[in-house]
This record gives C-alpha cells, sequence and structure tokens, in this order.
C-alpha cells in the first residue's frame, strides 16, 4: 500500500483530501504545518508528498526544497492558491513534479497522485545512468559530469537534459520538451525552454555562444549531440 503525506494547514481541505485517497486504497499522514510535515517526511518515509504552499511558518516552498535535499525521486504534488505564473515556476524549479490551483478538484487530484506513481514505477524500470560521449548522468541520484567534472544543475535543468540525453540525436521540438519537462497542464509557454537550454548551455558547454553539443535545428527546436 502506497503511503502519501497530506500538507495543508487548512483542516478541512486536508481531511478531504485524506478521504478520498484513502477511499482509492492509499495509507496517508497529515501534516497542518511545515515542520510538522518535514519530522513525518524523515520518520515515516512516504512515496508521494502533496503539499500546500501558502502555509505559516515554514511555507510549501521550504519542505519541498528540504525533501528534495533528501530524495530527488519523491513525486512532490503542489497545491496553491496563488494564480501568478512565477510562484508556479518557483515551486517547480525547486523540485515539485506537478501543481493544482485550489479549489482542488478530489477526482482530478486523485488522477494526478496515480500519474506521478505510475510514472515513478516506470521510470524504476529504466536504465538509470546515461552515458554520451564524455557526458555522464545518473537518473537515480543526479548526478551529471562532464569529463568526470560534477555539474550542479538545478531539478528543471536535468530533467531537460535528460530528455535529450535519452534520445540522443532526436530533434525535439519545444512544445515536445515543454510537454515532457514542464507537463501539459502547466500554464506557461514554450519559451521557458529556450531560457533553460541557455542555463545548460552555460553550465557544460565549453563556449555556451557556439555550442557543440546541445545543438539548436532551426525553425524546429533542438538536439543533444554529444560524441
Amino acid at each position: 500500500m502506497k503511503k502519501l503525506l497530506i500538507v495543508d494547514d487548512e483542516i478541512d481541505i486536508a481531511r478531504s483530501i485524506q478521504y478520498v485517497l484513502q477511499q482509492e486504497g492509499f495509507s496517508t499522514l497529515l501534516a497542518h504545518d511545515g515542520n510538522e510535515a518535514i519530522n513525518l517526511y524523515e520518520n515515516n518515509k512516504p512515496d508521494l508528498v502533496i503539499l500546500d504552499v501558502m502555509m505559516p511558518g515554514l511555507d510549501g516552498y521550504e519542505v519541498c526544497r528540504k525533501i528534495r535535499l533528501q530524495d530527488a525521486k519523491i513525486p512532490i504534488l503542489m497545491l496553491t492558491a496563488r494564480s501568478s505564473e512565477i510562484d508556479t515556476v518557483v515551486g517547480l524549479e525547486l523540485g515539485a513534479n506537478d501543481y493544482m490551483a485550489k479549489p482542488v478538484r478530489l477526482r482530478e487530484l486523485v488522477a494526478r497522485v496515480k500519474k506521478q506513481l505510475r510514472d515513478l514505477k516506470g521510470e524504476a524500470k529504466s536504465n538509470p545512468k546515461i552515458n554520451v560521449g564524455d557526458l555522464f548522468i545518473d537518473l537515480e541520484t543526479r548526478i551529471v559530469a562532464v569529463n568526470n567534472v560534477e555539474k550542479e544543475l538545478t531539478f528543471k535543468e536535468f530533467e531537460l537534459l535528460a530528455t535529450l540525453a535519452k534520445n540522443p540525436n532526436r530533434v525535439f521540438t519545444r512544445d515536445e520538451l515543454f510537454a515532457s519537462v514542464w507537463g501539459s497542464d502547466f500554464l506557461g509557454e514554450s519559451r521557458t525552454v529556450d531560457v533553460h537550454i541557455r542555463y545548460l548551455r552555460e553550465k557544460l558547454e565549453e563556449n555556451p555562444s557556439q555550442p557543440k553539443h546541445i545543438q539548436t535545428v532551426r525553425g524546429v527546436g533542438y538536439r543533444l549531440n554529444w560524441s
């Protein structure tokens, strides 16, 4: 039985989420503030976290960051009452896998939880290491190295690089990369991909202004050619 940690300072909302997930056969833990969430996470090691952004004291962003420092893989689904796109971007960059706006549609929440757990199971069956030329990526530890020198990437930079590296020389459109890394439900735009490609080049290319490996295919998108 999968164990889910639900974190929300609004007790009625947390209990409603707990009820519907228990009806689906999940085991649940409840936390109503950030410190309690961290304690429950560390002592129980849940399979997925549902995390409200706006909480007094330790907010959802900080809880997300702390959990990611301990576990790069656990799915984190953030709940937000904020409508600003930048707030969602912050959560995703800190390592959230998905987000939902409040008020939460409970059946949709259940579907998203199940999808995240399916995705995690499928990823675990795949080869956790990628070697392309002198580029090394470990999908489990999220270590990236070029010529044996480790590179520090943000959560989304890593996801973008891994998507390209799993299919070297394949040309991806911006929309394909955006949907793969940010999700088709994310209310952003595919130009976000361009910004993160630039960040990757700055960290991985010898000459970012004349990239050899993360190549632009004019009028289409990007490909990884690391030989």
